[in-house]
């Protein structure tokens, strides 16, 4: 059920602290911590404590934690310092656009060019 936690879930076990993560911030709704597979020199995942798997159903169910999410992308790109220099935030949706955990996150990058279009 969609806001429950999945036991199946890498980003549920994350926020419930089954699985470690270097986590750079944390709210009522959200949390915030560096991907394990960095694609630029800052790379940090946001997501929402509640599970929705992707980005449009969380902004269906739940506007206010979609507006978390967001707002938590922009004090990390503040406190990493990206936000002079500028960083991208993106939201995967689906497999074919390269989401793989299907838990939905926002992608905060920078810290190198980044390039348009992406991919």
């Amino acid at each position: 059920m969609a806001g429950e936690p999945q036991a199946d879930c890498l980003f549920c076990k994350i926020v419930s602290g089954e699985v470690p993560a270097t986590v750079v911030r944390e709210t009522d709704t959200t949390v915030a911590f560096r991907d394990i597979n960095p694609q630029a020199p800052t790379h940090v995942l946001v997501i929402p404590k509640a599970h929705h798997r992707d980005a449009a159903s969380l902004a269906a169910a739940d506007p206010q934690v979609t507006a978390d999410v967001l707002r938590e992308a922009g004090a990390v790109a503040a406190d990493e310092k990206l936000d002079e220099t500028g960083y991208r935030v993106v939201f995967n949706t689906g497999s074919g656009a390269g989401q793989t955990v299907f838990h939905a996150h926002a992608h905060v990058l920078g810290g190198r060019g980044l390039n348009w279009p992406p991919g």
